[in-house]
């Protein structure tokens, strides 16, 4: 029964088709789920750095339920993705109501859509396409170049996009970080393509196949939708995504790699990504708040991190602090005495 306690990663979408069937101010059920009842039960649950032993982690590795409490993420997105536009465009529903859908529906998006698909994106298996097809919605398929041959490597630096550097507001961050991941993402595909002595127009050229696919998604979902569904996908994707970043500032905020004699940077460790043991955050999130791991050795699996003792440690859960960065003046006041003084100066 222990292994099934990630299936609590479904209530989030639960509580989306829960507000979006009764409507009116049910929803707005998953947010306050997400980002209320969670982060109050986060500060009464209990915290583990226990780590499972050798053995342990080669049996649970194996085990394909773990596998498979992802793999159902793939209907349950795109049946919320619908449920939520059908709703929209076959309801006559006040404003208020539609913004509810298209946050509750942003949410499921960020959660166990981009997620899940980031996991998934890890394992270059044939895994890696319902990854990417989880990457859709969101309007983000250009994030399984740009996280796994651009971020893993310049992780914790000024060159990375996705980590936030000390004092900067989550919301500047929005910008830099989406903007330079996008375009980073190109960079990469063209250094591929000339390595390969590859044309633009290859099929080997993801970053093109991408963007064929996302308009396409965009133009069905007009043919049968209409503008108005399309514009309730779109904004649900953009919340999709934007919640991704929150988490990316979260996991890097204020850390740098120091530079050696010889220009090049130090390699990533386990002080480089910012750990979180809260249970209840660990379960959610499919152990993403163990990120400290996760940039150690990226090929792990979810359900085998580890804890490192000499990781820094948010003094709250992935889902509090993600709160807690919408409010600049308290984060900071909050994470900035935690980041190590020897980073501040770099």
């Amino acid at each position: 029964m222990k292994d099934l306690k990630y299936i609590c990663a479904y209530t989030i979408p639960f509580m989306a088709i829960i507000g979006i069937w009764l409507q009116g101010i049910y929803t707005y059920l998953a947010p306050i789920y997400a980002f209320g009842l969670i982060p109050i039960l986060e500060l009464f649950t209990n915290s583990s750095a226990k780590n499972i032993d050798d053995n342990d982690k080669i049996l649970q590795s194996k085990k394909k339920i773990f596998d498979w409490m992802l793999y159902i993420n793939l209907p349950i997105v795109y049946g919320v993705l619908l449920f939520a536009i059908i709703t929209c465009t076959t309801s006559n529903l006040d404003t208020y109501e539609v913004t509810g859908i298209i946050i509750s529906l942003g949410i499921v998006l960020g959660s166990n859509g981009i997620n899940v698909g980031h996991e998934l994106g890890h394992r270059f298996t044939k895994e890696r396409y319902i990854g990417k097809a989880l990457l859709l919605p969101s309007l983000y398929m250009h994030f399984y170049i740009e996280h796994n041959f651009g971020h893993h490597n310049k992780v914790a630096t000024k060159e990375d996009p996705a980590t936030a550097q000390y004092n900067q507001p989550v919301y500047f961050f929005w910008i830099t970080s989406t903007t330079r991941q996008y375009i980073s993402a190109w960079k990469i595909q063209f250094k591929l393509l000339k390595q390969n002595n590859l044309a633009f127009f290859s099929i080997k050229n993801d970053m093109l196949w991408y963007l064929l696919i996302t308009l396409s998604y965009l133009m069905i979902l007009t043919y049968f939708f209409d503008l108005y569904g399309l514009l309730v996908a779109v904004l649900g994707g953009i919340t999709g995504f934007l919640l991704l970043e929150t988490i990316n500032y979260i996991e890097h905020y204020g850390l740098i790699r120091t530079k050696n004699s010889s220009g090049r940077y130090e390699r990533v460790r386990e002080i480089h990504s910012w750990n979180s043991n809260h249970t209840l955050g660990r379960i959610m999130l499919y152990e993403l708040t163990r990120h400290s791991d996760h940039h150690h050795r990226a090929s792990k699996k979810y359900q085998i991190l580890d804890h490192h003792d000499n990781s820094p440690q948010l003094p709250f859960g992935y889902p509090t602090s993600m709160v807690l960065s919408l409010l600049p003046p308290l984060w900071f006041l909050i994470m900035n005495k935690h980041v190590p003084r020897e980073m501040k100066t770099i």
